[in-house]
C-alpha cells in the first residue's frame, strides 16, 4: 500500500467532486446526524461522501496517519485546527473549495451555513480508524479515543471549544 502525495489526493477529491453521477445518488440529509457513504475503497485511497445539516460537528479528531483532501460540493463548512492555549485556527469553505489535512493534524469540521452541505473526503493511505479527543470532566485529562472509519465523530465536552489552557 502506497500513500498518494498531497497533489494527487487533492486531484482525487476534485475528480469525485466534479462528477456528481458518482455521489449525487447517495446524498441524504438527516437533521439528527451526518450521513456518509463510501464511494471508493482502493489500495491507495478511500473516498467518502458526507452530508451535513445545521448543528453537525465532528469535534476535534485525527485521521490516524492518513492525509485527507476535502472538497465542498454544496453549502458551507468550517474547519478549525486545534491549538494549545489559544483560539483555534479556522477557515470557512464553500462550494468549489478544497482543504488538505496532513496525516498528523488534529482538526474539526462543522456545518457553517443555513442550508445543507455536501463534502467529498479523500484519504490516503486508506482511512481505517480515527482518533477522537475528549477531556475527562472530572480529572481534566485529555484523552484520545480510537474510532473505526464508519463510526460517527461528534464534539466532546470542553474540547469542542478548541483549546486547552494550563493554569
Amino acid at each position: 500500500m502506497t500513500a498518494l502525495d498531497r497533489d494527487a489526493l487533492i486531484a482525487l477529491a476534485r475528480a469525485f467532486a466534479d462528477d456528481p453521477a458518482r455521489w449525487a445518488p447517495h446524498v441524504e440529509h438527516d437533521p439528527g446526524r451526518r450521513t456518509f457513504h463510501l464511494l471508493h475503497d482502493g489500495e491507495d485511497a478511500t473516498v467518502w461522501l458526507l452530508c451535513w445539516s445545521p448543528g453537525h460537528d465532528t469535534g476535534f479528531h485525527d485521521h490516524d496517519g492518513s492525509a485527507a483532501a476535502i472538497a465542498v460540493v454544496e453549502g458551507v463548512v468550517r474547519e478549525d485546527r486545534f491549538t494549545v492555549g489559544g483560539v483555534p485556527i479556522g477557515r470557512v469553505l464553500g462550494e468549489g473549495d478544497v482543504l488538505d489535512v496532513g496525516p498528523h493534524d488534529i482538526h474539526r469540521v462543522r456545518h457553517a451555513g443555513s442550508g445543507p452541505a455536501v463534502t467529498i473526503h479523500a484519504y490516503s493511505p486508506p482511512l481505517r480508524s480515527m482518533g477522537a479527543y475528549e477531556i475527562d470532566p472530572v480529572t481534566g485529562v485529555l484523552r484520545r479515543r480510537v474510532l473505526a472509519e464508519r463510526d460517527e465523530l461528534s464534539p466532546a465536552g470542553a474540547l469542542a471549544e478548541g483549546r486547552l489552557v494550563n493554569s
